[in-house]
């Protein structure tokens, strides 16, 4: 399963949801649901924009676990 670090990455910055939000063009709803693990998908633009501005790898962002997916029905 996939796991979201990015409140981990913001709190390294430094750096509000709603500041972020702003930076990456992204509405604060949007961007609170990838941050807490509940968004189903990222568009490569959308983590490029978020790298950029955090000044990190995708990686440091996003953690691949061995596992079961709960929310995945497949």
């Amino acid at each position: 399963m996939i796991i979201v670090n990015l409140d981990v990455v913001m709190a390294w910055r430094k750096i509000s949801l709603t500041e972020l939000a702003a930076k990456v063009g992204l509405t604060q709803a949007n961007l609170s649901v990838f941050k807490n693990g509940r968004g189903k998908a990222i568009r490569f633009s959308t983590l490029d924009r978020l790298c950029k501005e955090l000044n990190c790898q995708p990686g440091d962002i996003l953690q691949y676990v061995e596992g079961d997916n709960d929310n995945d029905s497949e």
